[in-house]
């Protein structure tokens, strides 16, 4: 909370407690009430922990990626004469999706990593919900979150998912709910691809909007929902793949709802969307757990033609992007993976998955010397930390 309040002001010029003011009138209304009850019961649990905090402010925080991102700039828009600089920088991911012929045993392979800027690196949790009602979750998550956020799940209807920002896109509607209790509603209570996905665009408001990649491993049929504002993008099949990379594949929510241009190899997510489709010609057949692992730390640079960890690597280090090498990223920006996760159908069907906290190809973060090196984001100190290389852990339900 800390953190995210100080990351607010510093991208807006205004106080936390605004911010949570405006959410109450169009976000708080549309919650449902056992998200609702349990953003009450989290704040009573930090109330006798003897941290004070408000349901409010949680509801705030849980909504925080899509008010910062795509509500702000449109409330920026009124409050501003000259409402500009640049925009708020949005998480971004590297994700894919195979079955069928493309993977070693046929079943369904999921892999995704987050990233994000590093000053919001700092917690991550795998959580295993047990429900009174619908279906058990384990799933990534920060403190505080009833939703998962980074995004990657398993349940226990044999639904696994993950998800990739769509790039440019700046859509928003105050009428609609909130996507983190869409996905919270839709992960619990969805029993197949379908209900998941309908869920998902009942009151759909264009917040966070993003490629869902979803797979059911009781059928082996995989998905991948594109959630934009106006226009929905929805694939299906039990033989092939799905990638996301941060820009639309569907052409209406690219050209009607983006501004990016799908052949621009300078940008990261065009230049990470053609290392997904090579990686996919190359190793169709053969994908299976540690080939998924392989691949999300994969760091070859598609516009350099070479092995350059940086913004157009799938595992992601915009902290090393040059001046003279940034093409659309911002040079030496301490941003880039945070974690990364494996799933397939045999570890779905006990409730497992693999995961690494930490950059996805094992490398160490440095805070103290990047800010050193780097004094134009010296308003870091104390907010960003250094991050070790961690290993490989599997995590299933049940474990204590």
């Amino acid at each position: 909370m800390r953190v995210t309040r100080a990351l607010w002001h510093h991208q807006s010029g205004m106080e936390w407690s605004w911010l949570t003011a405006q959410t109450a009138k169009f976000i708080n209304p549309e919650i449902d009430p056992e998200n609702r009850a349990e953003i009450d019961g989290i704040a009573e649990g930090m109330g006798a922990a003897g941290v004070a905090m408000t349901s409010d402010e949680l509801i705030t925080y849980n909504a925080n990626m899509e008010l910062c991102w795509y509500w702000w700039p449109k409330a920026k828009d009124k409050l501003a004469d000259d409402p500009g600089g640049p925009g708020p920088k949005k998480q971004s991911c590297s994700s894919f999706i195979a079955t069928g012929h493309m993977t070693a045993d046929g079943g369904i392979v999921l892999g995704h990593n987050t990233m994000f800027d590093y000053a919001r690196a700092t917690a991550s949790v795998i959580i295993d919900i047990v429900p009174a009602r619908g279906h058990r979750i384990l799933m990534q998550t920060q403190p505080g979150w009833i939703h998962s956020g980074t995004d990657f799940f398993v349940t226990d209807a044999g639904i696994v998912g993950s998800e990739t920002t769509i790039g440019g896109f700046s859509g928003f509607s105050e009428t609609g709910v909130p996507e983190f209790a869409r996905m919270r509603r839709a992960t619990q209570d969805a029993g197949g691809i379908d209900a998941w996905c309908a869920i998902m665009r009942k009151g759909n408001n264009g917040g966070y909007a993003n490629a869902w990649l979803i797979g059911d491993t009781k059928t082996g049929e995989i998905a991948r929902l594109e959630l934009g504002l106006r226009y929905v993008g929805f694939e299906r099949t039990k033989d092939g793949y799905f990638v996301g990379s941060n820009i639309a594949e569907d052409l209406r929510i690219l050209r009607m709802e983006t501004h990016l241009d799908d052949a621009d190899i300078r940008s990261s997510a065009v230049g990470r969307r053609v290392r997904w489709k090579q990686l996919m010609k190359e190793n169709a057949g053969k994908i299976d757990l540690e080939m998924a692992k392989a691949m999300e730390a994969d760091c070859y640079d598609t516009c350099l033609n070479t092995v350059n960890p940086g913004g157009h690597s799938l595992a992601g280090h915009f902290e090393r992007v040059d001046p003279q090498m940034s093409g659309k990223d911002d040079p030496f920006d301490p941003s880039g993976t945070f974690d990364a996760k494996v799933v397939d159908t045999a570890m779905a069907r006990r409730m497992a998955f693999d995961a690494r906290w930490g950059s996805a190809d094992g490398t160490a973060f440095d805070a103290d010397a990047f800010l050193a090196a780097h004094p134009q984001y010296d308003w870091l100190e104390g907010l960003m930390k250094s991050r070790p290389a961690e290993p490989w852990v599997e995590f299933q339900a049940g474990e204590k």
